[in-house]
Formats: structure tokens, C-alpha cells, sequence
């Protein structure tokens, strides 16, 4: 019954951003579990080295392909490529995002805009592009990432990014959004909101200030993949499919 409930194999999944980071790591974990992956990003040589690897390792088919999810014509090129390559698309998780640290009255107004574009824009983009198909088959699961820091405002000693905070909020509001007018369609979409875990965009942060996340941190650690990999793949299969339009923080309580 569990497996049954777990069950993706022989499903299709785009992951935006799937080439490092958590990003691999959740392409990594829908691989493990039979699912086709085309893995898509503007670094378009880390997406294929991921694709080559889970291949291999898994058996299944999968792809990398290049895509600047700000850009609407690249995002409909690569959308319709998919679905030619794999002949559908079951799942998309929209994990491509940027960031830029500084307060807010030194922050340059491009910065602003380019966190706005990747995160807010590259996911309405995807979702759109990907809608219109999941539209068609009347079915989509749709796991957008947004972050703890669209919960609830960081204090400037821990994160002073509030570009990249508003932009998750906003990720977490087109969630629901997007929940409630797909609904009809047999698409779910939820959002995982993750505390600090170890990629290149914490690096930085986590050397400079790691200790005292954890101490503020209610578990005291900072983020496992294994627990992302888990939740990633409940909201991918059947097991969620009385759950849209939600947003769970992977974050050891930071939120609370």
C-alpha cells in the first residue's frame, strides 16, 4: 500500500536549477524512485553532468537542457523540447532562484529587479508553460520553493536579503494562488519553505554565522537532505493527493 502511495516510476519530472545544490538533490531523489528528469537551468554543463550521473546510476532517462526561467521564449522552448523529448510532463518543481545580500537603502535597483525576475517571474513563467500541458492531461503536480525567510522577517545580524525574503513570500502566496484556480484541473501545487541547509548560495553565510544559527535553531542543526528528498517526494506522488496549496518549512523549527 505505501509503495503504491509513493509510486512516481515511469512519471516525468522538470526540475528549474536541478543541476546543484538542493536542486540535484531533488532530482537525485525522484531518480532514485524511477522517475524520468529533465533538469533545466542557465548553467546549462551542470545540468547535463546531473542528468549523465542519474542516468547512469538509476536507469532512468533523463536530460539537462539550458533555460533562463526569466525569459519567456526560453522558457517555451525548453517546455515544448520536454515534452518532445519524454512525450509529457507529470511534475515540475520550480527550485531555480538568486539572491543578493545588502540592506535595503544600499541595495542597487538591478539587483532587486534580477532576484524579482529568477524568483517571482522565472516561477510564474514555468508554472504557466507547464500549466498549459498539465491543463490538457488533467493532472500536475506542481512543488514551487520558496524559503523560511518569505515567513517571517530574518534579523539583519542573519540574513539581510530582503529582495530574495519578499520574492518567497510572493512564492508563497502564487502557491495558494495557483492551488485554488488549478484545482479543477487535477493539479496540485504546494510549496516547501527550507531553513538553512548547506549549498553555494549559504556557503557565505553558514561560515560566517553558523554557530549562531544553530544556537537560534529549536533542533540545533542546520538542514539534512534526506528529510528534503522525503517531503519532495510526498508532494510528487499520489501520497499528497488530498494536499494543495500549502507551504511546509523543512527548517528544525526556525520558524516557529
Amino acid at each position: 500500500m505505501l509503495n503504491k502511495l509513493f509510486h512516481i516510476r515511469d512519471q516525468v519530472a522538470v526540475v528549474t536549477g536541478g543541476g546543484t545544490g538542493l536542486g540535484k538533490h531533488m532530482a537525485e531523489a525522484l531518480a532514485a524512485s524511477g522517475c524520468h528528469v529533465a533538469i533545466c537551468s542557465r548553467k546549462v554543463e551542470n545540468c547535463r553532468q546531473t542528468a549523465e550521473n542519474i542516468q547512469k546510476q538509476y536507469n532512468i532517462h533523463a536530460k539537462g537542457y539550458q533555460c533562463f526561467v526569466q525569459n519567456e521564449e526560453s522558457v517555451r522552448q525548453v517546455i515544448t523540447e520536454v515534452i518532445n523529448d519524454f512525450g509529457k510532463i507529470d511534475i515540475l518543481i520550480n527550485n531555480s532562484g538568486t539572491t543578493w545580500g545588502a540592506a535595503v537603502e544600499d541595495m542597487p535597483l538591478e539587483a532587486w529587479q534580477k532576484v524579482i525576475d529568477v524568483n517571482i517571474t522565472g516561477t510564474f513563467l514555468m508554472s504557466k508553460e507547464a500549466g498549459k500541458h498539465m491543463i490538457k492531461q488533467q493532472y500536475g503536480k506542481i512543488i514551487n520553493i520558496g524559503s523560511v525567510a518569505g515567513l517571517k522577517a530574518e534579523s539583519p545580524e542573519i540574513l539581510n536579503a530582503t529582495g530574495y525574503s519578499v520574492s518567497k513570500a510572493a512564492i508563497h502566496h502564487f502557491t495558494k494562488e495557483l492551488a485554488r484556480k488549478w484545482a479543477k484541473h487535477n493539479i496540485h501545487v504546494n510549496a516547501i519553505a527550507p531553513g538553512f541547509f548547506h549549498t553555494k548560495m549559504t556557503d557565505y553565510t553558514l561560515r560566517q554565522k553558523g554557530d549562531e544559527i544553530k544556537k537560534r535553531n529549536p533542533l540545533g542543526k542546520i538542514g539534512d537532505t534526506d528529510s528534503l528528498k522525503a517531503l519532495v517526494l510526498f508532494f510528487a506522488s499520489p501520497a499528497s493527493n488530498y494536499v494543495t496549496g500549502q507551504i511546509v518549512a523543512i527548517d528544525g523549527g526556525s520558524s516557529l
